[in-house]
C-alpha cells in the first residue's frame, strides 16, 4: 500500500514522493510578467526541501487573461529564457516541475488589462461582487484563447518544464465555462454539461498538438461550486472522465467558482471530491486544501482517497515543510517497526 513517501511513476515522470507544492501566486513577477530572482528562489527552496512535484504558480497565456499586475506570464517567446531558469532551478533540486497555464476570464480588471475582461457570458462573477461585468467571448475570441494555451504550452516545453497544468478551477475562465452560474451561452459552448466543457477539450487537444502527445498535461479541475444552481461533483466527474479520455495525464482537484472560500475550513476539505473523481479516472489525482500535518497527508494516500497531496498554506508559511514531514514520517515508521519487533 503506497504512502506519502512512496515514489510515483506515470506518463514518463518519476516523482520521488507524493508531496506536491501546489501553484500558489507569489506576486513577485516583473511588471511585464517575467520571472524574477524572487520567484526562482520561492520555488527552488520548496523543491530543495524534498517535494516530489512542484507546480509553478498560475501563468497567463494571453494579455487579456491576466489576473494581476504581478502575475507570471507565458504569452510570448521573450518569457522563455526566464522560465528556463526557473524550471532548471527546481529540477536541479530533484523535483518534477510543471507550469500552470491560466486565463483569468472575468477575474481580470480593465484597470491593468486596458479593456474589459472576457468571459463565457456577460455575467459578473458571483464571488467577485466588486468585479466588472465582462464581455462575452465570440467564436473568434474563443479560438484565440485556444491558440494562446497551445502556444504557451509549447513555450513551457522549450523552457524545460516536465509538464503543464491547465487551470480550470477557482472561477478562472475555464472554470467559468464549466459552471452554469457563469456560462449562459446558447451556442455550442453552453447549455448541457457536454457543451460547457467543450472548451476544456479544445484547449487540451491544442496543447497536446503544439507540445506533442508525450508531454504530460494536467488539469486543475474545480470540482464543485458549492453554490445553489452551480457545478456539482457529479458534473466534474463526468468532465474529468472526458478529459482523461482525451489525454489528460492527471487531475488536480480543487474548488470551483468559490475557490477555497470560506476561510477557516477544516483539514482536507476537498478530499471527498478527490475521492469521487479518483473512482472515475485511471490517472493520478491530486488533492489540496487545508492539509497541514504530515500524518493527515499520509493517511489520505494510505486510504486511497488521492494519489498525491498538495500542501498549500503550511508550505507557504514554512518552505522547509516537506523535509520536516519526510523526517517525521520516516522516524515514525522506524519507531513502529521497533515496537513491532519488541
Amino acid at each position: 500500500m503506497p504512502d506519502l513517501l512512496t515514489p510515483l511513476e506515470f506518463s514518463g515522470l518519476t516523482l520521488r514522493n507524493r508531496i506536491v507544492m501546489p501553484p500558489m501566486w507569489s506576486g513577485q513577477a516583473s511588471e511585464d510578467g517575467e520571472v524574477t530572482d524572487a520567484i526562482v528562489e520561492y520555488h527552488r527552496k520548496r523543491a530543495a526541501a524534498g517535494c516530489g512535484l512542484v507546480i509553478v504558480e498560475h501563468t497567463f497565456v494571453h494579455a487579456c487573461g491576466r489576473h494581476s499586475p504581478t502575475q507570471l506570464g507565458c504569452d510570448n517567446d521573450a518569457m522563455v529564457g526566464g522560465l528556463s531558469r526557473l524550471a532548471a532551478a527546481v529540477k536541479g533540486e530533484g523535483s518534477v516541475v510543471a507550469l500552470q497555464l491560466s486565463h483569468a476570464g472575468s477575474r481580470g480588471w480593465s484597470a491593468f488589462l486596458g479593456r474589459r475582461p472576457v468571459a463565457p457570458s456577460a455575467v459578473r462573477h458571483p464571488y467577485e461582487p466588486k468585479g466588472e461585468i465582462p464581455e462575452g467571448l465570440d467564436q473568434a475570441g474563443i479560438d484565440e484563447v485556444v491558440r494562446a494555451f497551445g502556444a504557451a504550452a509549447a513555450r513551457a516545453l522549450r523552457a524545460g518544464f516536465d509538464a503543464v497544468e491547465l487551470h480550470a478551477a477557482h472561477g478562472f475562465l475555464l472554470s467559468e465555462f464549466l459552471s452554469p452560474l457563469t456560462n449562459r451561452r446558447n451556442d455550442g459552448y453552453g447549455g448541457p454539461l457536454s457543451r460547457r466543457f467543450r472548451l476544456h477539450l479544445e484547449v487540451l487537444r491544442e496543447v497536446r498538438r503544439k507540445a506533442g502527445p508525450e508531454f504530460p498535461v494536467f488539469v486543475r479541475l474545480g470540482a464543485c461550486d458549492e453554490t445553489p444552481g452551480g457545478l456539482t461533483i457529479e458534473d466534474s466527474c463526468e468532465a474529468a472522465s472526458a478529459l482523461v479520455a482525451d489525454g489528460a495525464a492527471l487531475i488536480d482537484v480543487s474548488g470551483g467558482l468559490q475557490g477555497s472560500r470560506p476561510a477557516g475550513r477544516g483539514p482536507g476539505y476537498f478530499v471527498p471530491y478527490a475521492e469521487a473523481v479518483k473512482r472515475r479516472v485511471p490517472v493520478p489525482v491530486i488533492v489540496t486544501g487545508g492539509v497541514r500535518e504530515p500524518e493527515t497527508a499520509d493517511l489520505i494516500i494510505r486510504r486511497g482517497q488521492a494519489d498525491l497531496v498538495g500542501i498549500g498554506r503550511a508550505m507557504l508559511e514554512d518552505p522547509d515543510w516537506a523535509r520536516k514531514a519526510l523526517e517525521r514520517l520516516a522516524n515514525s515508521a522506524k519507531s513502529g517497526r521497533r515496537n513491532s519487533a519488541g
